[in-house]
């Protein structure tokens, strides 16, 4: 048993080892801030920058263990699902989630639960949350009491998506 033992351990020290290898998750990239959106107050956006801009901006802090295979990928992972999604950094094209951040935000699906234990500055009291999805509603152009959950795309966010597409043409 004690052969065995040291035979499995052994083989995880050389999988871990061998992991480090894989090119994926290490890139910590930052591409340039394009554009932000036209911010409703500064709280609002430092309360976005706290709990949000890790995910979904260009401003990304990488942590020490975002360098660290198998966390790397996850977090990698995470960065570019984020960014996709809602980029604070690039509102100079369409933001098609942007008219859900808020309802996320107030659900308490965002930012993530398992985000909360390693990112205490992204822990937010009750009023901060209430502060930030009032912002982000006042910010991203969706009224208050409006879902945008529901598969309907709601009035003011055809407006703020329609207007970043005439842009464009």
């Amino acid at each position: 048993m004690t052969k065995a033992l040291k035979i499995g351990v052994i083989a995880l020290v050389v999988a871990f080892v061998a992991i480090q290898f894989v090119p994926y998750g290490r890139a910590h990239t930052n591409p340039p801030v394009t554009q932000e959106p036209a911010w409703d107050t500064p709280q609002t956006r430092e309360l976005a920058r706290r709990a949000c801009f890790d995910c979904h901006s260009n401003e990304t802090v990488w942590p020490w263990y975002a360098s660290v295979a198998p966390a790397s990928w996850l977090v990698q992972r995470d960065v570019d699902e984020g960014r996709e999604h809602l980029n604070f950094s690039e509102f100079d094209r369409p933001q098609d989630d942007a008219d859900e951040a808020a309802e996320m935000v107030q659900k308490g699906e965002m930012p993530p639960f398992f985000y909360l234990p390693l990112h205490s500055e992204a822990r937010l009291t009750d009023a901060e949350t209430a502060d930030l999805v009032t912002g982000l509603q006042q910010t991203l152009g969706v009224e208050e009491g409006e879902d945008g959950g529901d598969g309907e795309e709601n009035e003011a966010g055809d407006e703020h998506g329609g207007e970043e597409q005439q842009d464009d043409h």
